[in-house]
């Protein structure tokens, strides 16, 4: 709004207007009295996305003022859906005091609330990191920062390509991504919840390097490692100012920057972590996925852990044989168990340290910090009871820190109020004045009474009373003919017809301070809980420590009870080649299953690279396949896995491409789709990676999707040599073990009974004999008539196929040729009975007329045909 306009305001919305200006982009919660307001179209936006009502203050333009507000005492429940929403709110506050102020009350913005940057308890999933995140682009490389305020992590990392960069984003799914205004980002980042703009001078690079510096007390950047990503650091820099400027507070919890770097880790791209459902299933949710599956922490740090162990496992081949010795550790006696019942006791102390170092702690954090901190002496002791090496690492780490229970015991009352605000939070017997202004707002009657017995027994003065009016305050009442006799130190305060009032310096001291003995009270008791702050932030290096140690011993802990529960075993790790199953099993579809799942072995090694794989639709494929990423995955992060024995090569990225779906908004059809990921995983794979390819080709004619599998088949096996399962309809397809020596095949295979499909979900060596296809349509519900006409069509497309010498197609590979039969018949040729059988099968004999045995009898004779 221009400068004139607001001149012609009231002062009250002069100032909002002002604030306003300020805060384009956010929701302006403007603090009056016991409401928080919103004006002008912040009312009307707040209206609709809040469900409260539009109503209207005075008048601008000779239009009224659209307003709305929400208490300020329920304001969190609506902060909360707000910021669920994607929206960012200014938090207005007063800071004047209206007894003298002159105009308005002085007013400012104290905190700016967004998706990113949040810390309040009730705005946050609690087992769900809250990622910040930053980008900046050059050329084709991708810098990213990310931050967590309410844990104090911060990472950058820098990777090549936007196949790269979209795979880190699915992994992190930031709350906000910020970016500058002047860089021109792929559909696939702008359109993702959460973006950002920002002005350009927020990335310069040699800014983010004094902020960084700065914040972590340092000459240069070279002790973190990270001086030569200047992208990476640009988009730091842009992250950690805009942390500040929303927290209106530095950010002592952030002590330093940790440098990610892919090729420590197994890297998935964005479509693999889709089809593998690891924390988020394909409808958006987060049950039946492998993180629902493997999560029985006891703490929520420990399920956020947990989480991005699962989503950046590790080719670190020691660091997981050390998770492994202390899983096996662990379930020697059960350990575990009295582990983790000590740990439910302990709560989320890494977030409540973010907010003590945001000083937004409430005093039901500090009472749960003391709870958790009077645990952790028994929580040593346990892990010093056992022989492991990291275990009693981690001892240590956690440390205990009997002075803050101390003070904490002493200090705040066993169950203490939601908010400060009121008082009511610091114990009795912790300060003495604080107990002597309560005491007299609480006693006030008593001394009085206590007094009036006093006096009356030093005087001898049998009518004195001690009493209390609002003009005149309190005062000894003695009768006129008494008054006389009054001692010195009674300073006659008020004459009545048959009574004098004094007051003593005595009784004006306790006037004093029961006048404002509340609010004194109060006032002292909040600068005593900043106090208990200012303690805990000195010690919040080593605390944050200690709730890291916390969270790996829980994160383990939950895996020692899943390996016991689930019937996991230990895998063999090798930096040699191979991947050898026995007898494995999918960890999330064998839980919601209610019959046995029939577990499968799989062996690759390094004359068998590829294994084709055939069977009927619902046979089992997608199973065998995702199981077997799975558990290679969970093998990577340390974890047991659902197999009677496993041996596992470190691979170095794990691929998907399963199933099939459209990019709508970014105009790609399902067969682009699915060509994009077959392109990034024949660009990227290499001879260690693992690779699960299903129905490449089907998007397109049969002679193009044929020729493209059996061409990529052919150069991941030949070429490439990584660890392939390639799951096809083609039947071409199966006869590549023939020239390539690394290829095998294998089906899943399934059988009739009673003209229904059952499938075995068996996997067994060799190609599949048959489809079942039109079994499956017929068990999805397709109706009877459909099923016999698809039957018929079928079988008359067989006979084609087999009388028309010229559908035989060939496939030219350098050095020799390979004949096979016509791509345009089914995989396998059906072996169910002729339709005309099963339509005199399908008959009621009793039940036909003469005219429609004649038109049957026609009918029979041209199926024959």
């Amino acid at each position: 709004m221009a400068k004139a306009a607001i001149q012609v305001q009231t002062p009250m919305m002069q100032q909002y207007m002002r604030i306003k200006q300020q805060h384009r982009d956010q929701l302006v919660f403007y603090r009056m009295g016991d409401f928080y307001e919103l004006f002008h179209d912040d009312a009307k936006k707040a209206a609709s996305l809040l469900d409260i009502t539009l109503t209207a203050r005075g008048h601008s333009n000779g239009q009224p003022i659209p307003m709305a507000g929400i208490p300020f005492h329920a304001a969190e429940g609506y902060l909360a859906r707000l910021v669920k929403l994607g929206e960012s709110v200014a938090i207005c506050e007063q800071i004047g005091d209206p007894a003298t102020s002159k105009g308005p009350v002085e007013r400012k913005v104290v905190r700016i609330i967004t998706p990113g940057t949040v810390s309040d308890e009730a705005l946050l999933e609690e087992r769900s990191d809250n990622w910040l995140a930053a980008l900046h682009v050059q050329d084709d490389l991708y810098g990213l920062a990310i931050m967590d305020i309410t844990s104090g992590r911060f990472h950058v990392l820098e990777v090549k390509g936007l196949e790269a960069i979209l795979g880190e984003l699915q992994r992190l799914s930031p709350a906000e991504l910020l970016t500058s205004e002047d860089q021109v980002f792929d559909s696939l980042i702008t359109q993702r919840n959460g973006f950002r703009r920002r002005p350009p001078w927020d990335f310069d690079l040699e800014t983010a390097h004094d902020l960084l510096t700065r914040q972590f007390k340092t000459k240069d950047l070279s002790g973190f490692d990270c001086s030569h990503m200047t992208v990476a650091i640009a988009a730091a820099g842009c992250l950690l100012q805009y942390a500040k400027d929303t927290q209106r507070t530095d950010l002592p919890h952030v002590r330093t920057l940790r440098v990610e770097r892919r090729e420590d880790c197994v890297v998935l791209d964005a479509a693999s972590r889709r089809n593998l459902e690891l924390d988020t299933n394909l409808n958006g949710g987060r049950d039946n996925t492998l993180l629902s599956v493997m999560d029985k922490t006891a703490t929520a740090m420990g399920s956020r852990l947990l989480c991005r162990w699962i989503n950046q496992p590790l080719q670190n081949i020691e660091l997981l044989r050390e998770r492994q010795s202390v899983i096996l550790a662990l379930l020697s006696d059960y350990r575990y168990e009295p582990i983790h019942a000590t740990l439910k006791g302990i709560g989320d102390i890494e977030r409540i340290l973010a907010r003590v170092a945001l000083r937004s702690a409430r005093p039901r954090d500090l009472a749960r910090l003391r709870d958790a901190l009077s645990r952790l002496p028994d929580l040593q002791t346990q892990l010093t009871a056992i022989d492991n090496a990291r275990l009693n690492q981690l001892a240590t780490q956690i440390s205990d820190y009997p002075e803050l229970v101390a003070v904490l015991q002493k200090a705040v009352i066993e169950n203490p109020p939601v908010v400060i605000r009121d008082g009511g939070v610091i114990a009795e017997g912790y300060d003495d004045e604080l107990d002597e202004l309560r005491a007299i707002s609480e006693n006030a009657g008593d001394y009085l009474l206590q007094l009036e017995k006093r006096e009356k027994e030093q005087t001898g003065l049998s009518s004195l009373k001690v009493g209390y009016n609002r003009v005149h305050g309190y005062f000894i009442e003695l009768s006129r003919r008494e008054s006389e006799d009054a001692p010195v130190n009674y300073i006659r305060r008020q004459t009545l017809k048959n009574t004098e009032r004094f007051i003593t310096p005595e009784l004006k001291t306790f006037e004093d301070k029961a006048l404002s003995s509340k609010s004194r009270a109060l006032a002292r008791e909040k600068a005593l809980y900043e106090a208990l702050i200012e303690i805990l932030a000195e010690h919040l290096t080593p605390l944050q420590e200690s709730a890291q140690a916390i969270a790996e011993l829980d994160a383990l802990s939950c895996f020692a009870e899943r390996a016991e529960t689930l019937n996991l075993a230990c895998p063999e790790l090798t930096q040699g080649e191979g991947i050898t199953i026995e007898e494995g099993r999918h960890p999330v579809v064998e839980q919601v299953l209610t019959d046995p799942f029939v577990a499968n072995s799989l062996d690759l090694h390094s004359d068998r690279r590829m294994l084709i794989i055939t069977g009927p639709n619902m046979g089992g494929k997608s199973t065998y396949m995702r199981q077997t990423a799975l558990i290679v995955l969970l093998a990577h992060i340390g974890s047991f896995v659902p197999a009677a024995h496993a041996k596992i090569s470190i691979v170095d990225r794990i691929f998907t491409r399963i199933g099939s779906s459209d990019d709508l908004a970014g105009g790609r059809s399902t067969f682009m789709v699915e060509m994009t990921e077959t392109a990034s995983i024949l660009n990227n794979a290499t001879e260690r990676s693992l690779v699960l390819m299903d129905e490449i080709g089907r998007g397109t004619s049969t002679f193009d999707g044929l020729s493209l599998a059996w061409a990529c088949a052919h150069h991941l096996a030949d070429q490439i040599q990584a660890y392939t399962l390639f799951a096809t309809h083609y039947f071409e397809i199966t006869q590549l073990p023939e020239t390539c020596a690394r290829v095998a095949n294998v089906h899943l295979n399934a059988t009739e009974h009673d003209d229904r499909i059952v499938f075995l979900h068996a996997v067994q060596e060799g190609p599949a004999s048959q489809s079942y296809g039109l079994q499956v349509a017929q068990l999805a519900g397709v109706p009877r008539n459909v099923i016999l006409q698809a039957k018929e069509k079928l079988h008359h497309l067989e006979q084609s196929a087999t009388e028309d010498e010229s559908a035989t197609a060939t496939i030219q590979k350098p050095s020799r040729k390979v004949q096979t039969p016509s791509p345009q018949a089914d995989m396998f040729a059906m072996q169910a009975p002729h339709p005309a059988v099963e339509i005199i099968e399908e008959l009621d004999v009793d039940g036909v007329s003469p005219r429609e045995a004649l038109d049957l009898l026609y009918r029979l004779k041209k199926t024959l045909k």
